[in-house]
């Protein structure tokens, strides 16, 4: 089971990311646990600039823009 935490303040890129990640998981059979991060001081903790942001694991895959579909599968493939 991966870990996802999406970084944001709840925009409409941040709720597109989290749908997407978790139909790329269910298409993939993949169990998945989405946590959404809204908190502006956690965001920033994680040392990310730019949202929505996206850790596996607690490890930042990307920052900055809705992710790319196979970069999720990705990811969820490989954390």
């Amino acid at each position: 089971m991966k870990n996802v935490k999406v970084l944001g303040s709840g925009c409409s890129n941040c709720k597109t990311t989290s749908a997407l990640i978790e139909q790329v998981a269910t298409e993939m059979n993949c169990q998945v646990i989405i946590e959404k991060v809204q908190d502006m001081a956690e965001i920033i903790s994680y040392g990310v600039m730019s949202t929505p942001a996206v850790l596996i694991d607690d490890v930042i895959v990307h920052a900055g823009g809705v992710p790319e579909k196979e970069n999720i599968k990705q990811w969820l493939l490989t954390g």
